[in-house]
């Protein structure tokens, strides 16, 4: 049973934060209504951004810059380390490994995801089985990141050969005649089997996304397209790629961040192991097996910068499509 004092602590800050939004946006009404002109254009845009501002100051750059200095101590957070986190960044070649494997990720499922999102939304667009293309594609979505790894662990299982398979995809090469593969521990396919179900559960996320944006364009243009003589590949590069451009950089962002975050799948199937490993997991296990608060710091702060130009990206191409 929920304690009654934490039942009242979340009715009161339910009630309490909508009530001081409300006041404060009273209060910087009232201040609009009496400053001088000048104060107005210099003071009152900040005070309107402070209820956004303060959660981000709280939430995002106090904990980010304090995991900056937190990679700066030893592994207890003791002691002063300097450098020497980052140095075990540059030097380690496990990190070096899981940096090549996340650099796989970015490529891969970012590409996966965006031609076959691409692929379902055109294909299908007004067609009578519309709804079922997507339904099949978006479904994965709904189940969490651990039980699809589950059920693809399952999928991949393997045994040697001669003895029956009860890995769906080695039962059915073993059914035409091929033999079994370790998908997970051969080097050769473990990382693309991994982003494979990565593929596979968010797929959906970006149909969705680029369907809507296909929908949205105006038919006169592919119409005007028709009339001047384009056939449907023509139409579709000069036409409908162009204007699905602010929705295709804003999909191959938020996918291109998530294979960054790429964690659950490569904890539950392989957990690093075989090669496999990533920067998320990497930063797990020095985290809370090897208990390095420092390097684990110095880990995040990588995670950090190598995710940045993705959004600095994504804002410049936003921003220039929107102009």
């Amino acid at each position: 049973m929920v304690p009654t004092t934490r039942v009242l602590a979340a009715l009161a800050f339910t009630v309490a934060v909508p009530a001081f939004l409300l006041g404060w946006l009273w209060v910087v009404g009232r201040l609009e209504a009496v400053l001088p002109h000048r104060l107005q254009r210099r003071l009152v845009p900040w005070l309107w951004l402070a209820p956004a501002l303060v959660p981000v100051g709280v939430f995002l750059a106090w904990p980010l810059a304090n995991t900056v200095w937190l990679s700066l101590r030893d592994a207890g957070s003791g002691a002063w380390a300097g450098l020497d986190n980052y140095r075990y960044l540059v030097t380690s070649t496990e990190v070096h490994t899981a940096l090549r494997n996340n650099l796989l990720w970015l490529v891969l499922l970012t590409g996966g995801c965006l031609v076959t999102g691409l692929l379902v939304a055109v294909l299908t667009d007004k067609v009578r089985y519309e709804a079922v293309a997507k339904a099949a594609v978006v479904l994965p979505t709904a189940i969490p990141f651990v039980a699809g790894a589950v059920i693809w662990r399952f999928m991949y299982q393997y045994r040697p050969p001669g003895l029956p398979q009860t890995g769906t995809l080695n039962a059915v090469l073993t059914a035409a005649g091929a033999a079994p593969l370790a998908w997970l521990v051969d080097t050769r396919t473990n990382n693309a089997a991994l982003i494979g179900v990565g593929v596979w559960m968010t797929a959906g996320f970006a149909t969705v996304i680029l369907s809507a944006a296909l929908k949205a364009l105006p038919p006169d243009l592919h119409e005007a397209a028709r009339i001047d003589g384009a056939g449907p590949w023509q139409a579709f590069r000069h036409v409908t790629l162009p204007q699905l451009r602010p929705a295709v950089v804003v999909t191959a962002t938020l996918v291109a961040v998530s294979a960054f975050k790429a964690f659950d799948i490569v904890y539950v199937m392989t957990n690093g192991n075989y090669r496999t490993d990533v920067i998320a997991n990497l930063m797990y296990r020095q985290l809370f097996v090897a208990q390095d608060y420092g390097r684990a710091s110095a880990i995040a702060v990588l995670l950090t910068l190598l995710a940045a130009p993705i959004l600095v990206l994504n804002a410049r191409a936003t921003g220039r499509a929107g102009r």
